[in-house]
């Protein structure tokens, strides 16, 4: 999340409270996730397995509960809590607004977009050209779609992300101050889920289409022309490339990629990165082929046995 004018590392310590190592002046134009970082930006981190990939990043500010030697070109927030501080900076620079009206007056709606009765579109919102939202479809704020978009019924758009830090008294939420960017052609089915960015943006890429009940994690990336069949769950930070396939039932965990054009079978766990061009199956996850031969094997064990005896 870029901010929408340049602030000084002092300014950003008086918000939040804290020590801070750079000069007073140092200039800070953003915050966001460690794998999103660009120059200028806050990173926060509270473990000490994290510090050096923090420090060595491409942020130019890191938000820290170490007093720690700051690298060069660099400047350092000093915080009891980073994970605590880094929200106080989100509701700062994206506070929450509550809305008064089911579609709202900062939100620009393109010629020819319908809006079905019962939709709610937030504050900030901007939907493109030939559009056309179901009936009871949510957009939360700061959302883009973009042209010839199509999404149906009971579906969310901009839900917050699944991001907590465990205490001892309970869990404390992440907060997300990130987009969803869904691109032209896209078609999203009933009762699909999209969550926000954290601090960046989940994105949609153009002409994907995506099935009923499907849900997109935080800050994933959707390459153009997928296509994603109903009651797949896809975690947060994923990158999938162009012209993937992804039938019934996928699940995968946070932080993969999936190469373009692969094809992933329904009821698989996709578990690790793969190669594109490339047909998966199964739970530990391997190439189709290579799964069915492990099935076909598995049933004659008992045959084998009974040679055995």
């Amino acid at each position: 999340m870029k901010f929408t004018k340049p602030h000084t590392l002092k300014e950003i310590a008086a918000i939040i409270g804290c020590q801070y190592k750079g000069a007073d002046d140092f200039p800070v134009e953003g915050m966001n996730e460690i794998h999103v970082v660009t120059a200028g930006d806050i990173v926060f981190v509270d473990h000490p397995k994290y510090y050096d990939k923090a420090l060595q990043s491409a942020a130019t500010i890191v938000l820290i509960n170490k007093e720690v030697d700051c690298p060069k070109g660099k400047a350092l927030l000093i915080s009891k809590d980073p994970f605590n501080d880094f929200n106080t900076l989100t509701k700062h620079f994206r506070p929450f607004e509550a809305a008064n009206l089911s579609i709202s007056h900062s939100a620009t709606i393109g010629e020819g977009t319908v809006v079905q009765p019962n939709c709610f579109i937030g504050n900030n919102v901007s939907i493109g050209k030939n559009c056309l939202l179901h009936a009871n479809v949510i957009v939360y704020d700061h959302t883009v779609i973009g042209d010839n978009v199509i999404i149906h019924s009971g579906t969310i758009v901009g839900a917050d992300a699944f991001y907590y830090k465990k205490r001892p008294d309970g869990f404390d939420q992440l907060l997300s101050g990130g987009r969803v960017v869904i691109q032209d052609n896209v078609g999203i089915g009933a009762l699909c889920t999209i969550d926000k960015g954290v601090t960046g943006d989940t994105i949609i890429g153009a002409g994907t289409k995506i099935d009923n009940q499907v849900h997109v994690g935080h800050d994933t990336i959707i390459g153009k022309k997928c296509l994603i069949a109903a009651q797949t769950g896809i975690a947060g930070c994923v990158i999938i490339e162009d012209e993937v396939t992804m039938w019934g039932q996928v699940g995968t965990t946070s932080g993969i990629t999936i190469g373009a054009k692969a094809v992933i079978l329904g009821q698989t766990g996709v578990s690790k990165s793969l190669e594109g061009g490339k047909t998966y199956y199964g739970t530990p996850i391997d190439e189709a082929r290579e799964k069915m031969k492990q099935f076909a094997n598995l049933k004659k064990i008992p045959e084998i046995l009974n040679k055995i005896k």
